[in-house]
């Protein structure tokens, strides 16, 4: 719980255009943990027999490519966090934003590869009970 008191780490609460606005933002972060995760799934198999050889002084030529990838994973996840945004899924993407509706606090519901905010669902429920925001031009 954050100190405001809410249910997740996040004291922001959005308006539906700062959260539209934040998504060219949050897709190129996405792109980075995305292009974060390919490598470590390239140099896994390298890394372990690295890390099985490790008391006996073993290493790796793609030791340095995988911790890129842990960095740019761990890099991108803070960045979108500091935000103000809720990760929900680093598997495809999924963030939340607080948001108030009808004075009722809730989340706004995105995923990457989604050209604007158009969900949201209550606090304690999840992206398969998403609903449509509606008027969201307004």
């Amino acid at each position: 719980m954050s100190d405001s008191g809410f249910p997740f780490s996040s004291d922001r609460i959005f308006t539906l255009s700062e959260a539209n606005g934040l998504i060219p933002e949050l897709e190129q972060l996405w792109s980075n943990i995305k292009d974060g995760r390919q490598i470590l799934v390239e140099t896994r198999e390298e890394v372990k027999k690295a890390s099985a050889q490790a008391s006996l002084g073993g290493g790796t030529v793609v030791g340095v490519q995988y911790i890129k990838g842990l960095q740019d994973i761990n890099g991108s996840l803070h960045a979108i966090q500091e935000l103000g945004v809720v990760i929900k899924d680093v598997e495809i993407g999924l963030c939340d934003f607080p948001f108030l509706l009808n004075d009722r606090l809730v989340f706004l519901c995105w995923k990457s590869g989604e050209e604007q905010v158009r969900w949201w669902h209550d606090i304690d429920s999840g992206y398969a009970n998403r609903q449509p925001i509606e008027n969201p031009d307004k």
